[in-house]
C-alpha cells in the first residue's frame, strides 16, 4: 500500500520574487540593515525614559517580514554588530550597549519570527499581518523590558512604565500600517504578473 504524501513548499516572501542570487541576498540584508538604521533616527524622546519612540521597531518587522526568517535575522544581527562596533545608527545616533540593546536583541528574534510566518502567508491579509505584528512585537518587549530593567538597574514595575507602557499606542499605529502596507504590496505584485 502506498501512501501519497503531499508535497508542500514554503510560500514566497516579498524578497523572494527577486532574481535569485547571492549578490540579491547580500544586498537585501544590508538594505535591511541600513533601513533599520535609518528608521532608529527617526527618534522622539519619551519623558522618564531612556528609551524613545522610533521608527526602529516597525523597519525591523518589517524588514523580517519582507526578506524572510533567515535574511531577516541576518539583516538585524548586522545591524546589532555593526551598532556595537561602534556605527551610530541606534536610537538617535547612539551606538554600543545601551540600555535600550534589549529591544534590539528582541527585533532579532522578533524579525525571525514575523519572516517565518510570512513565508507562511501571514503578510497577505490584514488580519494575519495584525497577529504577526502583534506577536513580533510582544518578542520586542519580552526581551527589551526584563533586559532595561537590569541595564538601567529599574524595578520590573519601573522598566514596564518607562520601558512599555508609553509606547503601546505608537506600536498599534505602526502595526496598522504595516497590515496595510504589505498585503497591500502583495495585491500590487498580484496584478503585475
Amino acid at each position: 500500500m502506498t501512501t501519497a504524501v503531499a508535497q508542500t513548499t514554503p510560500r514566497q516572501v516579498l524578497a523572494d520574487l527577486l532574481p535569485a542570487s547571492r549578490v540579491r541576498d547580500i544586498a537585501l540584508v544590508a538594505g535591511g540593515a541600513a533601513l533599520t538604521g535609518l528608521a532608529a533616527q527617526l527618534a522622539v524622546p519619551v519623558p522618564g525614559s531612556p528609551v524613545p519612540v522610533t521608527g526602529q521597531t516597525f523597519a525591523a518587522l518589517l524588514v523580517g517580514t519582507a526578506l524572510g526568517a533567515g535574511r531577516g535575522l541576518a539583516a538585524l544581527a548586522l545591524y546589532a554588530l555593526v551598532g556595537l562596533a561602534g556605527m551610530p545608527w541606534f536610537a538617535g545616533g547612539g551606538s554600543g550597549a545601551t540600555a535600550s540593546f534589549g529591544y534590539i536583541l528582541g527585533m532579532l528574534l522578533a524579525a525571525t519570527v514575523v519572516g517565518a510566518l510570512a513565508r507562511r502567508g501571514a503578510d497577505r491579509s490584514v488580519v494575519r499581518m495584525a497577529g504577526a505584528m502583534l506577536l513580533g512585537e510582544a518578542i520586542i518587549y519580552a526581551i527589551g523590558v526584563p533586559y532595561l530593567a537590569w541595564a538601567a538597574d529599574m524595578t520590573t514595575a519601573q522598566a514596564v512604565a518607562a520601558g512599555l507602557t508609553p509606547f503601546l499606542i505608537g506600536d498599534a499605529l505602526k502595526a496598522a500600517l504595516a497590515m496595510g502596507v504589505l498585503p497591500a504590496a502583495w495585491k500590487l505584485v498580484s496584478r503585475e504578473s
